[in-house]
């Protein structure tokens, strides 16, 4: 699903150049859950925002689902993230002004999808997080949790290949963080290809597998025996 091999990122700053990512292979295969771990500086950012393209790398490539992501002006390298990729931030970055349903199918708006079956499938996914009685919510009437699962409900509705989490429990308390979880692995279970960004070794541990980077390079890549996110709870 997901193929990168020997990655590199710069940053020019001021009369220097700060050098990121220092040579990455990492393949994810289609219905992995993967974690990224690193401390601050470490990478990890950069190579998710490069996964998610909304940067690009300096050297080596990058494949998505049998296609190269290359040179891409901004037009189709939206038209790809929409069709490819679910987001999950740690900030939720839902609109204000619109409900749970309304940020839900803000992704089919994009495609094109009529009003109707934009709303019919936002709703469907707001079942499946648990939220259908909140959809007319606005977020300021949700809790953090609440708000998570309708920006997960929101990654989810327009089907993508894989969903990328940015620190997904960053905000969120313990109990709330593992309720996440939770629903995460089920996603998972049911076949979708997960990367989750953390610095949390108890998040990391209910993945399948932990990256962890270091200086810009990965440093282990190790299949662990995944806690279940429910016994926590």
């Amino acid at each position: 699903m997901i193929k990168i091999e020997d990655l590199h990122k710069s940053y020019v700053m001021g009369s220097n150049s700060l050098h990121v990512l220092k040579g990455i292979d990492f393949n994810v295969k289609e219905g992995e859950l993967v974690s990224i771990m690193g401390s601050s500086g470490s990478g990890k950012s950069t190579l998710l925002n490069i996964l998610g393209m909304l940067d690009e790398a300096d050297e080596g490539s990058y494949v998505l689902d049998g296609v190269p992501i290359k040179n891409l002006n901004e037009k189709v390298a939206a038209q790809y993230r929409n069709k490819f990729l679910g987001f999950i931030f740690q900030s939720f970055n839902l609109i204000n002004y619109k409900n749970a349903v309304d940020n839900v199918a803000m992704p089919l708006y994009y495609q094109g999808i009529k009003r109707k079956e934009r709303m019919d499938k936002a709703m469907h996914y707001l079942e499946k997080v648990g939220l259908a009685q909140w959809a007319t919510h606005l977020p300021s009437e949700l809790s953090g949790g609440q708000k998570q699962r309708v920006a997960i409900a929101r990654a989810l509705a327009s089907d993508p290949k894989v969903l990328l989490a940015d620190e997904p429990t960053g905000a969120l308390d313990t109990k709330t963080s593992y309720e996440v979880m939770e629903l995460i692995q089920g996603i998972n279970d049911e076949g979708k290809t997960i990367l989750v960004v953390t610095h949390e070794p108890d998040i990391a541990e209910m993945t399948k597998r932990i990256v962890n980077l270091k200086d810009g390079r990965i440093i282990d890549d190790t299949v662990v025996k995944q806690v279940i996110a429910k016994s926590y709870v």
